[in-house]
């Protein structure tokens, strides 16, 4: 019994432009034969595409949701986050890898001076880079304010001392995001900084070992006196809190829309399986309690790319979005695990091997409901604005 590359069911989508369709159309062909025919071989190895980023890099699916002025492809979120979808399901490794990228790039593009932008920008978006976003440490992950990571003044010069953790692309990146302490104890004392993967002093420990996602390093930065010129930081001094939360936010529906992709390659796995597989003489689709776990799965999926696509158009029409971003992010990778779950209970011990993706979507779906915020975090952060509290913390690893 074989499930195909070409298995993936095609998702009906309405996009506001001919041009996102045929966006869409190339994303979705270059994922059935670049990314998924080696997913689980490299995945199983944890072997990191690099080759494929450059590529996704020079084709700018790395610059989509920014200006064309500085080599981005000036997409709405709505398009961009569903080209995210169709990457995470040929492989979450690459989907979740380009939405680390984007965030990576939010406070340069979002909070640099126009000199900034100008200089870095598109070598991030269009040269071949890849960015790490380097907030979470082994003691500040949920409670971002708290990092230690520190920055103090030389001349015209920084000097970084600190560890992060948990850091997405680390060791592997061209470039990182990071928050260092600058000032007092609490959110007011953080700044950010744009720092180079080659900077002195800057080295990155052994991979964490992981259950899932092989193929994406994760690891600890270690800065040991690692000097970063003023020119470098962005924002003002203490801003950078502000910065890294305004990120978060974006960053969230990332994470949500990737959700849904490896929720819907999940499903195909299951569904295919189910009309393929016999017992008792008919598909074991046919059985009505199949049927309804299938029809469970694929309502969750449809209401999850709803609630992310909505936020995004709140956040494309330049209003508020956050707590709509903690909830896509929430029911959307909370989704993901039920439907993944479901997935191998539909296969039975098919669904428990390796010869089957369907373990695979199982394992990636865990780290979904962590990164970008726990799952708790992400129900604090919506209680927070229905009742004005002040709770938004949540790192990223």
């Amino acid at each position: 019994m074989t499930i195909s590359a070409e298995g993936l069911q095609p998702v009906r989508r309405v996009l506001p432009t001919p041009e996102a369709r045929e966006l869409l159309d190339l994303v979705r062909e270059l994922s059935r034969r670049e990314i998924l025919p080696a997913a689980d071989a490299e995945e199983a190895a944890g072997v990191f595409p690099r080759e494929l980023f450059r590529a996704l890099s020079r084709t700018g699916i790395l610059g989509l949701p920014y200006p064309q002025e500085y080599g981005g492809g000036e997409q709405p979120y709505e398009v961009y986050l569903q080209v995210l979808e169709e990457l995470a399901a040929a492989r979450l490794t690459v989907g979740l890898g380009v939405s680390v990228h984007t965030l990576a790039c939010h406070g340069l593009a979002g909070f640099g001076t126009k000199e900034q932008r100008a200089e870095w920008l598109p070598a991030m978006l269009g040269e071949g880079l890849l960015g790490a976003y380097a907030l979470s440490e082994p003691n500040a992950g949920s409670d971002a304010a708290s990092l230690r990571t520190r920055a103090v003044r030389d001349g015209e010069d920084w000097i970084l001392t600190g560890t992060k953790a948990w850091i997405t692309h680390g060791g592997i990146a061209d470039f990182y995001t990071v928050m260092a302490r600058t000032g007092e104890d609490g959110p007011g004392g953080i700044t950010a900084f744009l720092v180079p993967g080659d900077a002195a002093g800057l080295s990155a420990a052994a991979p964490e070992r992981k259950m899932g996602m092989n193929g994406s390093p994760t690891a600890q930065l270690h800065f040991d006196g690692v000097r970063v010129p003023d020119a470098r930081r962005l924002a003002d001094e203490g801003a950078g809190l502000k910065l890294a939360l305004a990120a978060l936010d974006s960053g969230r529906l990332g994470i949500a829309a990737c959700a849904v992709g490896v929720a819907q390659a999940a499903f195909s796995t299951a569904l295919a399986f189910t009309l393929e597989r016999q017992q008792f003489g008919r598909p074991v689709a046919d059985f009505q309690g199949l049927r309804f776990m299938l029809a469970d799965m694929a309502t969750q999926i449809e209401a999850g790319r709803a609630q992310y696509l909505a936020a995004a158009r709140l956040r494309d029409a330049g209003e508020p979005f956050g707590r709509q971003a903690a909830m896509a992010k929430l029911f959307c990778s909370d989704t993901a695990m039920r439907v993944a779950t479901d997935a191998v209970q539909l296969m039975g011990g098919y669904g428990y091997t390796a010869d089957f993706p369907a373990e695979r979507h199982l394992r990636e779906a865990k780290v979904l409901q962590i990164v970008e915020g726990t799952n708790q975090i992400q129900r604090a952060v919506i209680a927070s604005r229905l009742t004005g509290g002040g709770n938004r913390g949540g790192g990223r690893g």
